[in-house]
């Protein structure tokens, strides 16, 4: 099975950096670290390898220490710390070089250890730490009315004709500031989440709010469908200002009109 590839390919990993010198460890994260329980054959592999500073660049220059676990067949440098991988087997990978002195500052969930040179000891490596974002927001009042304006304004966009901007504004800005308190009004089902991206997992998560989700993101060519019901949704929620609540009522209706 894939799962057991992605695990023996990390062990194989800690085993090429184990045999270099000024290597401290390799740290496992997602489904190949602490969240070992959801890791299945749609997973891949992301991890931090953690030297000494003053090798990081040449850790990051040459992948030899790579090669030396599987063959690559494309790696892709999308940060100035680390790349996009895909192995020749076709594993796929991302993942980050840091110098020691580098680690308390790095921003990271909970991480495993799958290999750790013994002559060192960073207690701190595995723990959540850095700028963690605050991907729930609190202030329900201030991201509902956000929404809201979002769509009077993308309605107005669409029926103008300007449905890239439109579907911008319905399908991205008032769906995710919808979604940024979605957890006050839905049963949150208990899973690993990602402290980092909402969306993952968000039908585990949430499997009540999935049934709305085919409407919300109708699409580019649909966008009253998925303005009516993000605004369904809200008016379920929220006592939504009389005279804002007619007016996109009735611009959905206009758009309606022009799309049908």
């Amino acid at each position: 099975m894939k799962k057991n590839k992605l695990l023996k390919r990390l062990d194989e990993i800690g085993d090429s950096l184990s045999k270099r010198e000024s290597t401290i460890a390799l740290l496992g994260l997602g489904s190949v670290g602490v969240e070992l329980d959801r890791l299945d054959d749609y997973s891949d592999l992301d991890f931090f390898v953690i030297v000494e500073d003053e090798v990081k660049e040449s850790f990051i220059d040459d992948l030899s220490w790579l090669e030396h676990a599987h063959p690559l067949a494309y790696a892709f440098k999308n940060s100035n710390d680390g790349y996009k991988i895909l192995f020749q087997d076709g594993i796929y990978g991302e993942y980050a070089v840091f110098g020691k002195n580098e680690v308390n500052h790095v921003t990271q969930a909970e991480g495993r250890i799958v290999w750790m040179n013994p002559n060192y000891s960073l207690p701190t490596l595995t723990k959540t730490k850095g700028n963690i974002p605050q991907i729930k927001k609190e202030n329900i009042e201030y991201r509902i009315n956000e929404a809201l304006t979002n769509l009077y304004v993308g309605l107005l966009r669409a029926i103008r004709g300007e449905k890239l901007s439109a579907y911008r504004f319905i399908e991205t800005h008032a769906f995710n500031n919808l979604l940024s308190i979605i957890h006050h009004f839905e049963i949150e089902q208990s899973i690993h989440e990602d402290l980092f991206n909402i969306e993952r997992r968000f039908e585990m998560h949430y499997p009540d709010m999935t049934n709305h989700l085919s409407q919300m993101l109708s699409g580019y060519d649909h966008l009253a469908k998925s303005a009516q019901a993000i605004f369904d949704y809200i008016a379920h929620i929220y006592d939504i200002n009389p005279k804002l609540k007619k007016e996109i009522k009735t611009l959905i209706a206009q758009l309606n009109q022009k799309e049908s």
